[in-house]
């Protein structure tokens, strides 16, 4: 049976988004835990890339769907929880241990509902955290962590305490009926192409002069932007019913 060659292409970025997972928890086990870290932010953008190439290429397939699902929940799901565990988890003996495992269950979870929900069209919107924002969100926290906070301050039991119930949130986040947006709609057609290239350089220039705080604030606010919505919405409900 003949294969084309041009399926090949996405699964490729695929498989490498799978083998960062990999890579990114056995520098976890050694210790080097911001190499581990942007090591899943690395696996990112290989994610992003395999789904746009299929489509791009004609090329989308159910073998690509589930490919993605696996590598998903290994890249974005066991690895981050794996370098959370490693690096402060381990300090809360079995409490480390449950948040890590159910950030990795519940990530499954989310991957394998959307699996069944979604048509082959994107959605507009997203039903529960996606998973790659929650692994961006407990890695890009970690590497706050290791550089700024290790650096000014002696004592970094607040923001150890922050990362485990932060994880813990985004876990439970992935699993909700909250809406968060998608981007993978946006009509570039009726955008002003001058005014996305000046904004896509001011973005990158703030991301090379600091990139672990703007990944931070990016990515806290998609995060709360979900929550804010859906009480926004519930309480304009309450207030129009009380009238």
């Amino acid at each position: 049976m003949r294969i084309d060659p041009l399926y090949i292409l996405p699964n490729l970025f695929t498989g490498a988004s799978i083998y960062l997972g990999i890579l990114s928890v056995t520098y976890a086990t050694m210790g080097r835990f911001q190499l581990a870290c942007w090591l899943v932010l690395l696996s990112l953008i290989f994610d992003g890339l395999d789904g746009r190439v299929a489509r791009l290429t004609g090329t989308t397939s159910k073998f690509g769907v589930e490919f993605d699902s696996l590598a998903d929940i290994v890249a974005f799901g066991v690895a981050p929880a794996m370098i959370l565990f490693a690096y402060v988890g381990h300090l809360y003996g079995k409490l480390g241990i449950i948040i890590s495992g159910l950030y990795v269950v519940f990530g499954a979870i989310r991957l394998a509902r959307f699996n069944v929900t979604t048509n082959q069209k994107e959605p507009n919107v997203f039903i529960g955290l996606p998973i790659p924002a929650a692994a961006v969100f407990v890695v890009s926290w970690l590497l706050l962590e290791m550089g700024f906070f290790q650096r000014h301050f002696e004592n970094s039991n607040l923001i150890s305490h922050f990362l485990l119930v932060g994880s813990f949130i985004v876990a439970l986040l992935m699993v909700s009926n909250i809406r968060y947006p998608s981007f993978k709609k946006l009509n570039f057609e009726k955008m002003n192409f001058g005014k996305i290239i000046v904004v896509l350089m001011i973005i990158l220039a703030i991301l090379f002069a600091y990139p672990t705080f703007s990944i931070v604030t990016l990515i806290t606010c998609y995060v709360l932007f979900g929550p804010s919505r859906a009480l926004y919405y519930l309480t304009k409900h309450f207030m129009e019913r009380r009238k």
